[in-house]
């Protein structure tokens, strides 16, 4: 089992890549991007990663989040 801050860090890596990708693509200013991380994090529960799977599962719930995030703060 792997432990906690594995499964925080793929939220933090998952969101940061949605919100880089809609700052270059002009959806949310530079200044937005820790926003958009804060709040993934803030939403994403991390549990036990156990595994690939459970990664890509919080990858996928993290990233969702993160373009609902971008969608509220589009400029």
């Amino acid at each position: 089992m792997l432990d906690g801050p594995v499964g925080s860090t793929a939220v933090l890596n998952a969101a940061n890549e949605v919100a880089v990708a809609a700052f270059l693509a002009g959806q949310i200013r530079f200044d937005q991007i820790h926003s958009v991380n804060r709040e993934a994090l803030d939403s994403v529960q991390v549990t036990a990663v156990s595994g690939i799977e459970d990664l890509l599962a919080i990858d996928g719930q993290t990233r969702a989040a993160a373009q609902t995030v971008v969608k509220r703060l589009e400029v």
